[in-house]
């Protein structure tokens, strides 16, 4: 497989919009809105730009990440700046082909380029776990409500930076879009049909679910 991997240009804008609306339709509500947060995503003070992936094969893009800043703090108000990707998204057609490996390895590496200590994300065990990402409990990093989501992953990328205090983690408020204006958006796009399926109920057990 001729894969490579480059960043994201303008021109690349719609095709990209169109990817993610296809990898994630039906996949953790009906419908979904990720194509409207990449739209978003790019004007906004939290967007890493030299984060921003496209994988292409033969001459298509098939795949794509995109990354925010974020943090993390102490009760003692120290922080430490962290980074966030998603979506990452590959067509389904290509999809277990090791595209979102690729992408998530290449950009993560970046990320420690950069002096970036933890990348820290939103999503399913299952799908991060094997790209070395652990439950945010493992580094005493909870959510907003001092809670551990089963969802809420770390990937450590330096080492010894925590001092074993406890962190709580801050996301970009670009995730905290509007509902409306995402169906507005959605409406550019050719009709999809809106339906269950059961990896809706897996999304919703993971950010419900809580580690002790």
């Amino acid at each position: 497989m001729n894969l490579s991997i480059r960043q994201e240009t303008e021109k690349d804008h719609r095709n990209v919009e169109t990817l993610t609306r296809m990898a994630f339709w039906n996949l953790y509500v009906p419908g979904c809105n990720e194509h409207y947060l990449t739209h978003i995503l790019r004007p906004h003070p939290d967007f890493l730009q030299a984060l921003n992936f496209v994988a292409v094969l033969d001459d298509q893009i098939v795949g794509n990440i995109m990354y925010t800043r974020s943090h993390i703090i102490n009760g003692d108000a120290e922080k430490i700046d962290t980074v966030t990707f998603g979506p990452v998204g590959v067509l389904p057609e290509y999809q277990r082909q090791g595209i979102g490996t690729a992408l998530i390895r290449h950009s993560t590496e970046l990320a420690s380029q950069m002096g970036y200590g933890f990348v820290i994300i939103h999503g399913s065990p299952g799908n991060y776990c094997k790209h070395g990402f652990k439950g945010s409990k493992t580094y005493n990093i909870c959510n907003s409500d001092g809670k551990f989501p089963v969802s809420l992953l770390v990937l450590e990328l330096k080492k010894d930076l925590l001092s074993g205090k406890q962190w709580k983690y801050v996301d970009s408020d670009v995730f905290n879009f509007d509902e409306a204006e995402a169906k507005k958006f959605d409406q550019q796009f050719p009709p999809m049909k809106k339906e269950y399926s059961y990896t809706q109920e897996e999304f919703k057990i993971a950010v419900n679910a809580y580690i002790q």
